[in-house]
């Protein structure tokens, strides 16, 4: 289900940046806004969405981490520390 609202939102970002090139082109066909400045627009808007892409995955990982803790789920670390138990 996580996985499933996770590209559900990669989808809708990359529909809406797709939108907005086609509108930053359209700008640019009528004159109002220069090839040069969309460029520079579409390069800054590309960037701050990298990082929020980042602080929304870091912010995805605490989460999930409070939520295995919360619930008491094993981790990696529990199951190797009980593997080297049980072979020795």
């Amino acid at each position: 289900m996580l996985d499933k609202l996770i590209h559900s939102g990669f989808g809708a970002v990359l529909v809406l940046k797709e939108k907005i090139e086609d509108e930053v082109k359209i700008l640019e066909k009528k004159g109002k806004i220069k090839k040069g400045d969309a460029k520079t627009f579409m390069k800054a808007l590309e960037k701050k969405g990298k990082k929020e892409d980042i602080r929304v995955k870091k912010q995805m990982k605490s989460l999930l981490k409070e939520l295995i803790n919360e619930l008491g789920l094993a981790t990696k670390k529990d199951l190797k520390k009980m593997i080297k138990k049980l072979n020795k």
